[in-house]
């Protein structure tokens, strides 16, 4: 089992982030919106979706909302919101499911760049490509790695509903590494997070060996223009040939 599969599916991982800026993602969904105009009733993919809370704002705002990830914990999590407008189904983002279909393709909130195998970023892009119809965009939420490493905190310990979890990070053979230590009536768990430090230049390698174009690469939320020493986010919006 791969470390996304077994923390994104543990209680745990909705514990530690539980206290996730909801409006913090629907301000930069409208910014987003600003940017990428889409029509009434877009049909939008939201990759990778966790809980569903991006796919639940984009379904308030009218849109045909598609919400997956591989985790079955989540996807049940988010399948408490569905509606007419708003499905969520356990997929593997490297594999495509409707061809020329969706008019808005995202991935947010780091959720590119897990596996262990650097090919499967190419399927992931592939997959975006293959999914977006002609008139189609894609976003991608990336950390600045830049940033990311030399801010890094190498260790804390935080204590929620009880439980206490002791995080360590470092740098190792280009990956950021996360070791989480669950402390829970009495009982020790361990997890990991580890994703793949890829750069500005690294997402522009990656993307050339595909058919998506890049239109911007924006730094914040609020879709500041990228700053590689100063920004917190590496945010990718583009369409395709």
């Amino acid at each position: 089992m791969e470390w996304f599969e077994e923390w994104f599916d543990s209680k745990y991982y909705h514990i530690l982030y539980q206290n996730r800026d909801e409006k913090e993602a629907q301000s930069f969904i409208d910014f987003l919106l600003e940017e990428v105009d889409l029509k009434a009733n877009a049909k939008v993919l939201d990759l990778a979706c966790g809980k569903g809370r991006h796919s639940q704002y984009f379904a308030s705002l009218g849109h045909d909302v598609t919400g997956v990830d591989l985790s079955p914990n989540s996807i049940a999590i988010a399948k408490e919101n569905e509606k007419e407008n708003l499905h969520f189904e356990v997929r593997d983002m490297r594999v495509s499911f409707k061809e020329d279909y969706f008019d808005l393709v995202a991935n947010l909130f780091t959720s590119f760049g897990y596996f262990d195998d650097i090919k499967d970023n190419s399927k992931v892009l592939n997959s975006i490509e293959t999914m977006m119809n002609e008139d189609g965009h894609f976003v991608i939420d990336f950390m600045n790695v830049e940033k990311a490493i030399r801010t890094l905190v190498p260790s804390e310990e935080k204590e929620i509903d009880g439980v206490i979890f002791k995080i360590t990070r470092k740098v190792e053979n280009g990956n950021i590494v996360k070791d989480i230590t669950v402390e829970d009536n009495g009982k020790t768990f361990h997890f990991q997070e580890k994703v793949q430090a890829l750069t500005i230049d690294n997402f522009k390698e990656l993307i050339a060996k595909t058919d998506l174009v890049v239109d911007g690469f924006y730094g914040s939320y609020n879709l500041s223009i990228f700053d590689a020493d100063v920004s917190d986010r590496l945010i990718i919006i583009g369409t395709k040939w």
